[in-house]
């Protein structure tokens, strides 16, 4: 009988992920052993990585000391694998979760379409995963295999497929995921990005339907709550700092006790309490990792206790397994990814809200590229990690690796001309896109990047009226004049449409994509000092503002 028991509960366990039969799995196996007491008292721990974008190596991070920029190398997923295997050695009952953009971000995962991620991912033993908003890159099907294809069950209660015409169908992934550990229930409800056919290019969604988290959220707390008997309810969120603050104050989210967030790579070290919930989010790259320590006492959480860990490359050393598997995968391309393409004589980084030396230096190298345009311009990405460490000549090599860091997607060129008046609703729209007073209404990026322009604006004035003075080429902008505008081409994106520019007229793809640019502006300009030239510049904000997120308790450091 007890071999069969072992044997049915085994079964339980492999079916889990694809039938949400995990955590009955997990129930019977807690009580399979009646002789052995269930504590009534004792703690554990959920630990959270996000928005690693395919970081698999140290490197060099950012941090915020002293007004200075401080670097220091963390994170790659050989550290991270030794990081927490020695955390969880000394948890009793820990739960390991990422909340997304865990397949896109370097050239490994562009050269083999995310797979190669898909062992390493494995090898970490996460419990739990939430598609991000880079997820969708290699489109639909491909985001389907490659979550599918890890072990873990992934949660999101907003994705749905798309039937045509408008009609949703079903739900994509189960909406939530229950972790029972000695009989009490900790629940985690997964709500991704519902902007994602708006921040990405078009088509990486096609045949997706999103919705915001509000539309259902008060249901699944219920389910959570009072029909599942949950101790802890947690959202696992793709959403970004602002919007998940927006979300923990909306009334739908009573009855939720954590919000573990994700996608604006905030490191947030002291939980935000807004009205109805917590909410935390552990940085970017694997430079972190959050840790939430939950006291238990008879079925009900008594207290709880978070901290933000650093993944010190030099405290925790790779873990040889790990570093194999690396090797395997990444070995076909090392030499392309390694191979040094150009040199500067500054650190490169993208930490700042207005301006950063990475997208400075995208600017300089399209800009070189396609000169005889009035305007260059450049999304307000955040992912890549940064780069300061020289080599032996002295200055910090760029390599092909590095620039797919900085660009995944290697866009083809497009220009195009536009008016005055667009560019001004345009300037008023993007910076309402960053610092809305209604958080809600808050993207993801930071403010878009130019070159041909200098504009001064409030970061925290009147929506429509931000901007203060805009100049082209030396002269004040003109609202009647028609400028020529260069940015890259979106995948689904109209013909019209440059960098969410709408109704742009004679745009013409340039026989360059942005990748292209880069590697020829960098071979005949190479050492480059990119020093951001703050042709953006807020009057009421630093230029070293470092966050989009104002009136709450939180300091990015």
């Amino acid at each position: 009988m007890k071999s069969s028991r072992r044997k049915f509960i085994a079964q339980l366990g492999a079916l889990g992920a694809s039938t949400g039969l995990a955590s009955v799995a997990h129930a019977a196996t807690d009580s399979s052993d009646s002789k052995k007491e269930i504590p009534t008292s004792f703690t554990l721990n959920i630990l959270q990585t996000t928005d690693v974008h395919c970081q698999i190596h140290a490197h060099d991070e950012l941090f915020w000391e002293n007004g200075q920029s401080v670097f220091r190398k963390t994170g790659g997923y050989a550290h991270l694998k030794t990081f927490l295997d020695r955390h969880r050695e000394k948890m009793k009952h820990s739960f390991l979760i990422d909340t997304g953009d865990m397949f896109q971000g370097s050239e490994l995962s562009v050269k083999t379409t995310g797979e190669a991620m898909v062992p390493i991912l494995n090898a970490l033993d996460y419990d739990l995963y939430l598609p991000g908003n880079w997820e969708v890159i290699y489109y639909k099907k491909s985001m389907q295999h490659l979550m599918g294809s890890l072990t873990a069950p992934k949660v999101c209660a907003n994705m749905y497929h798309d039937l045509g015409e408008g009609k949703r169908g079903e739900l994509i992934f189960p909406p939530y995921h229950i972790w029972t550990i000695n009989g009490v229930k900790i629940g985690f409800l997964g709500y991704t990005d519902h902007l994602v056919p708006v921040r990405q290019s078009p088509n990486y969604s096609k045949g997706i339907i999103y919705t915001k988290p509000e539309d259902n959220l008060a249901h699944y707390v219920d389910v959570l709550r009072n029909q599942e008997k949950c101790a802890f309810v947690a959202i696992v969120a793709h959403l970004g700092l602002s919007q998940q603050i927006h979300l923990a104050n909306l009334p739908a989210c009573e009855g939720v006790d954590y919000i573990l967030g994700g996608d604006t790579h905030e490191r947030v070290r002291k939980p935000i309490q807004a009205k109805y919930a917590k909410v935390v989010e552990p940085g970017a790259f694997g430079s972190f990792v959050g840790n939430l320590e939950l006291k238990i006492e008879n079925g009900k959480v008594v207290s709880d206790r978070y901290e933000l860990l650093e993944v010190d490359a030099k405290k925790y050393p790779e873990s040889k397994a790990m570093n194999q598997i690396i090797a395997k995968y990444e070995g076909p391309y090392l030499e392309d990814i390694q191979k040094v393409v150009g040199y500067s004589t500054i650190p490169l980084y993208r930490y700042f809200v207005i301006e950063n030396t990475i997208d400075t230096m995208i600017l300089d190298a399209i800009n070189w590229q396609v000169p005889d345009v009035d305007i260059v311009l450049s999304n307000g990405f955040r992912f890549c990690p940064p780069r300061s460490t020289p080599d032996q000549t002295g200055n910090i090599p760029i390599t092909n690796g590095f620039i797919y860091d900085m660009l995944p997607v290697d866009s083809t060129i497009r220009t195009g001309k536009v008016s005055g008046k667009q560019i001004k609703e345009w300037l008023e729209r993007e910076l309402n896109n960053v610092f809305a007073a209604d958080a809600s209404k808050r993207f993801g990026g930071w403010v878009i990047k130019f070159k041909g322009m200098e504009v001064t604006f409030n970061a925290f004035g009147e929506e429509g009226n931000r901007v203060q003075t805009a100049v082209v080429n030396g002269k004040p902008l003109d609202l009647e004049k028609v400028y020529k505008i260069c940015a890259c081409e979106r995948d689904g994106d109209p013909d019209d449409m440059l960098c969410r520019f709408r109704g742009v007229r004679e745009t013409e793809n340039m026989p360059y994509t942005l990748h292209q640019a880069m590697r020829s502006y960098l071979a005949k300009n190479s050492p480059v000092t990119p020093t951001p030239p703050q042709s953006a510049m807020a009057l009421d904000a630093p230029a070293t503002l470092l966050t989009q997120v104002s009136g709450v308790d939180y300091e990015f450091r």
